[in-house]
């Protein structure tokens, strides 16, 4: 049994998360916690609102709301949207809580130690109308790459740079609207990325032969271009405070932390909220000197986020000189866009998690956003390939197998698994494909190919179907039932490892499938012998007949959610 530690991505607290952030990081993520749980490993799964920096501020005033209330209700809500969703996360943290806090105070402390903090007197945006300096995403202007009108003073959402607040042109207050803006000197501190620029390509050259090409591209594009020092504080009010020994560091006593730093210290925060709330040890997810060495730590983001999880975070963490555990497996997606534009959570475009509920159960989105999802590319959701692939997949493929076998074991043979009869040739064939199968699922499941293992799963639907095509105990049953009875409990022994195999994916229809065949508690990962996988039911005992799986998706009903929530037109 080996041990994995899995994080996503961190969602912004500033509202109920789009479809696309569930694509591309907690959704995966969650498939494959499952699946190696499922394998019997020990799986440590963590996520957590992010809870600090710009969007939080500005969120919470558009809300009309203090932040921290704020923030304490958008956790709730997040954190009940995933669980709904089924993400099974061991913990869900925040990186407002207080273990955050100690670290991110102590990383600094011991950069600065290490001669990798230095205090710098910057050139920030002010706004004289507001009295105040405007950081990240308080100034907003005209993209000094691309040329997009309302790139923020962070990062531009059109071409994906990073920026700071005096690159932009034309810049503006996202406060007042105001154009009276300054350029005034703050002092800041800074982290030195350049002094450890060549610790950083060793250590992304040991990894990334593993890693997807979209994660090593975008590493690699950062270290040759040069990696810059780059600020760590902001003149913010909410965050974690600046301090020096223990105590409020002067002159920056009303300055906090810049949420880039300490978000990802966060992944280590939640952890040990976790093991506080337990009485676990974190320790030995974390740290090499505490057991943490045996441990394989799988990132999942979307690729907005890598640069920060390539280079910024492993300048604070080998910066340190401190024996913390780094990532392994670093699995990057693409973007899933809506139609011919983003998902955008401050534009409120697309479909959202609540949202998505509201319309269907969760698997119907799990298998969608999974066997279609924005993996080898950018993805665009449309409702008609999302009407087709549930109608096709699930509904026709997975659900009619199903309930064809279930049906007529129910009505020939009183809802129990046949008993006696000899396997014959097809039975031994449909042994072979069915180890073939979960052989490539298992594959693409430990490469985290996750399109590739949705197909490789479906492929295991699509093998029950024509077995029972062929063997078609229906029609055996009218001359010789005991044959009928082989086919049948081989077909249902099918539809167990079935739901074993989907489970990943599809959890809540994993288990309707299983209470359906009698099967109770956890579904292990299927043995990769096809003859013991399909001997999994007992002979004599019941099955039942379940409602139907998947109800298909009308044209009147793509017609209202298009209305909706928009379309092609």
């Amino acid at each position: 049994m080996a041990r994995y530690l899995i994080t996503s991505a961190l969602p912004y607290i500033n509202g109920i998360k789009h479809l696309g952030n569930l694509a591309g990081s907690m959704l995966p993520a969650d498939v494959h916690a499952r699946f190696r749980r499922a394998q019997g490993h020990e799986v440590l799964y963590i996520c957590a609102t992010d809870e600090h920096g710009t969007p939080a501020e500005l969120a919470a005033a558009e809300a009309g709301q203090d932040v921290r209330a704020y923030c304490d209700e958008q956790h709730i809500i997040q954190k009940t949207a995933g669980e709904r969703f089924g993400l099974s996360w061991d913990w869900f943290g925040r990186s407002s809580n207080a273990p955050n806090h100690r670290l991110t105070q102590h990383f600094c402390e011991v950069l600065e130690k290490n001669d990798l903090i230095e205090e710098r007197v910057d050139k920030m945006v002010y706004s004289v109308d507001d009295r105040r300096f405007l950081p990240d995403r308080y100034v907003q202007g005209v993209c000094p790459y691309c040329g997009f009108e309302h790139a923020r003073g962070d990062q531009c959402d059109n071409c994906g740079n990073l920026l700071d607040p005096t690159d932009l042109k034309e810049p503006y207050s996202v406060i007042s609207g105001s154009r009276n803006i300054e350029v005034r000197d703050t002092r800041h501190l800074y982290l030195l990325q350049s002094k450890v620029q060549d610790r950083i390509r060793a250590w992304v050259d040991a990894h990334a032969g593993h890693w997807p090409a979209l994660t090593k591209g975008i590493a690699y594009k950062f270290l040759d271009e040069g990696l810059v020092d780059r600020g760590i504080t902001r003149d913010l009010s909410w965050g974690i405070p600046v301090t020096r020994d223990g105590a409020p560091r002067p002159g920056f006593e009303e300055k906090v932390f810049y949420v880039w730093f300490d978000a990802p210290i966060e992944y280590i925060g939640a952890t040990v909220e976790w093991a506080e709330a337990t009485g676990a040890d974190w320790k030995r997810w974390w740290r090499l000197d505490e057991g943490a060495s045996d441990v394989r730590y799988v990132q999942v983001m979307g690729k907005d986020n890598v640069a920060f999880h390539t280079v910024s975070f492993p300048a604070t963490i080998l910066g340190s000189e401190e024996p913390w555990k780094t990532v392994d497996d670093l699995k990057a997606f693409n973007w899933l866009n809506w139609y011919g534009g983003k998902f955008s959570t401050s534009n409120k475009r697309g479909v959202f998690m609540d949202q998505a509920l509201e319309l269907l159960p969760p698997d119907y989105w799990r298998w969608y956003l999974t066997a279609y999802g924005p993996e080898g590319s950018d993805a665009a959701f449309t409702w008609e390939q999302f009407q087709s692939a549930i109608n096709t997949d699930l509904a026709n493929v997975l659900g009619n197998g199903l309930n064809r076998i279930l049906k007529f074991t129910a009505s020939r043979f009183d809802g129990r698994v046949p008993e006696g009869g000899e396997d014959t040739p097809l039975e031994q064939k449909l042994q072979v494909e069915v180890a073939e199968a979960v052989a490539e699922a298992t594959a693409q499941f430990e490469a985290m190919e996750f399109r590739k293992a949705a197909q490789a799963v479906r492929r295991l639907w699509v093998l029950a179907n024509e077995y029972l095509q062929e063997s078609a105990p229906w029609t055996a049953f009218k001359t010789d039932p005991e044959r009928a009875g082989v086919a049948v409990r081989a077909g249902l022994n099918l539809m167990a490892v079935i739901a074993a195999v989907s489970a990943p994916i599809l959890p809540f229809t994993a288990e309707r499938i299983a209470a359906a065949l009698g099967l109770e508690g956890p579904l292990p990962w299927p043995d990769a012998d096809g003859q013991a996988a399909l001997r999994r039911l007992v002979p004599g005992s019941t099955v039942t007949v379940p409602d139907v799986l998947f109800a298909k998706i009308e044209d009147e009903q793509v017609a209202e959610w298009t209305e909706r929530f928009g379309g092609a037109g």
